[in-house]
């Protein structure tokens, strides 16, 4: 891992629990990490439940669009982590890989979608502890 590691995140549409992962990353470490976000089968637009749940805790989604799982943006993560992908997200050898069993937020109510989004934040928390980013 280089000194700056890169995190990838992919669900199938990359359109919540993706989004939400790598927003929190990018609010909680700033610019020490590398992120990146895609979804196997990307959707048109970031659910907008995710949107109003990050906005909530000051984290504006709105600008973001899902994008397609690449072979290149896998190959270059020192870090994947899958939501709900399936087989659908490649492996690659010498890789990081987390998978992290989170409720879908497509279709929930705000309240679901609140404790998804509490749920990242403590995982992504914990990544970063993991990897020896400081919080502060």
């Amino acid at each position: 891992m280089s000194d700056k590691p890169s995190v990838l995140f992919v669900c199938v549409h990359n359109a919540g629990r993706s989004q939400m992962a790598a927003a929190w990353l990018r609010h909680l470490a700033g610019d020490s990490v590398e992120v990146r976000s895609a979804g196997s089968e990307p959707a048109d637009r970031i659910n907008p439940v995710a949107v109003e749940a990050m906005r909530e805790v000051g984290i504006d989604l709105a600008g973001q669009t899902p994008a397609r799982l690449t072979w290149d943006a896998a190959e270059a993560g020192d870090v994947i982590v899958t939501m709900g992908c399936g087989d659908a997200c490649p492996v690659f050898p010498g890789k990081r890989y987390e998978d992290w069993k989170l409720t879908d937020p497509a279709g929930q109510s705000l309240d679901v979608v609140r404790g998804v989004r509490d749920e990242i934040r403590a995982r992504v928390e914990a990544l970063l502890a993991d990897l020896g980013r400081d919080l502060s």
